[in-house]
């Protein structure tokens, strides 16, 4: 109801479980003039007579014993919404939503959101995957919190934290692995190819590399998933040139160095007006110590 006080219920509350003003007054810290202006305030936005006097005992009403009850429940409502504001305030609670790509997803975010969940076990991560200029997109519709992405991130409204480098290496099939020790365009020309899908930055990386040594890649099967091109590649199907994190473990697969060598930048991405809670800025110290730990 508008213009209905709080204070006046709780003053109200009071003075029926105290039985009188002036006790309701000490209890309060005012004085018994304050109390009683709360009451005729309170009795004169609703309209009806709250408190009567029988002796020197203040009780309710009919119309106050309907209140009462009310207002014992929108005690304990308010009780819990200041709690609840407390914990956010504190950091222990709310959310963060991170976009980030497929890779860093799989391989470097689940210690990292392990630990956040450790420390603060009422903070919600959501976290959406996707090439970096969907992520960017939807941080500029604020329809994300924070990204995780290949860099460069161009855009007025953000801010760009680089954090760590990460070297791009040549993957075969174990079982049939032939590729020098050191991996070449040239020596991947004419082989099979299973490559990233277009669009991404990744790709792009990877495009790059082969056009300085005038090779054009084309490869004979593209594909969203680093998991799906693992596998193929395991499975004999082709080779691949996939970020180190990617085949840390990976059985099956012969793993080499790249030359020259390849590599990209991974970034933290905000929004400039982006309100920093306590929330987001553990996620951000997270990850930026998890580069270091890397």
């Amino acid at each position: 109801m508008r213009g209905l006080s709080l204070d006046q219920l709780r003053t109200f509350a009071e003075v029926i479980r105290a039985s009188s003003f002036s006790g309701a007054a000490a209890r309060l810290n005012l004085t018994q003039p304050a109390v009683s202006l709360q009451i005729r305030q309170l009795e004169t936005r609703l309209g009806v007579r709250l408190v009567e006097r029988v002796g020197r005992r203040a009780t309710p009403t009919a119309a106050g014993r309907d209140l009462l009850l009310h207002a014992g429940r929108i005690e304990a409502e308010v009780a819990a919404a200041v709690e609840a504001m407390a914990e956010h305030a504190g950091g222990a609670a709310g959310r963060v939503r991170l976009g980030t790509g497929s890779t860093a997803c799989i391989y470097m975010l689940p210690p990292v959101l392990r630990a956040l969940r450790r420390r603060l076990p009422s903070l919600e991560i959501v976290v959406s995957t996707g090439n970096t200029a969907g992520i960017l997109r939807l941080l500029e519709e604020n329809a994300l919190d924070l990204g995780l992405v290949t860099l460069p991130a161009p855009g007025r409204a953000f801010a760009v934290t680089p954090l760590m480098e990460e070297e791009f290496v040549a993957v075969a099939p174990a079982e049939a692995d032939d590729l020098p020790p050191a991996v070449t365009p040239a020596s991947l020309a004419g082989r099979p190819m299973v490559a990233y899908e277009p669009g991404g930055h990744t790709r792009r990386i990877v495009d790059d590399w082969f056009a300085r040594a005038g090779i054009s890649l084309k490869p004979v099967m593209e594909l969203g998933s680093v998991e799906a091109i693992k596998e193929l590649v395991g499975a004999g199907l082709g080779c691949a040139i996939l970020p180190s994190m990617a085949v840390q473990q990976a059985p099956g697969l012969a793993v080499h160095p790249l030359s020259p060598r390849l590599h990209r930048r991974l970034g933290l991405v905000l929004r400039r007006d982006k309100p920093l809670a306590r929330g987001l800025r553990e996620t951000v110290a997270a990850l930026q110590q998890a580069a270091v730990d890397r």
